[in-house]
């Protein structure tokens, strides 16, 4: 069985505030909710201080940290890639990077169908 592509990975710049948040936090903990309060941003948390639902999907790690997304967001965006980048700009209210004058930002693209494939025979998708 071929490996499943990753369904969940973080750009350089991503990758450098995460290790900058984690120093300053300790362990760190990503949820994708597409809730009200923020929008689809990413929201980033000290472990601990988000509880992740029983249904929740954990798409994978990213600088280390696990990486949940809701269960209506997962069906949605079961086909993609999700690329997590920083950009300029203010965090989410209840997230980490607030304050940095930089925030987390969902880039995306479609999977193949053989990755697709892939992730269905994994039980990814």
């Amino acid at each position: 069985m071929t490996k499943p592509p990753q369904q969940v990975t973080a750009t350089l710049a991503a990758l450098h505030l995460i290790e900058r948040l984690r120093t300053r936090h300790g362990p760190l903990l990503f949820h994708q909710s597409g809730g009200c309060c923020d929008g689809s941003s990413p929201m980033c948390f000290a472990q601990g201080d988000f509880i992740v639902g029983d249904r929740d999907v954990q798409l994978g790690e990213i600088g280390g940290a696990p990486f949940y997304i809701s269960p209506s967001q997962f069906e949605y965006w079961k086909h993609t890639q999700l690329i997590i980048d920083v950009v300029p700009g203010r965090g989410g209210m209840f997230s980490l990077e607030n304050g940095e004058g930089v925030r987390f930002l969902v880039r995306s693209r479609l999977f193949t169908d053989e990755e697709f494939a892939q992730l269905q025979e994994a039980g990814r998708a």
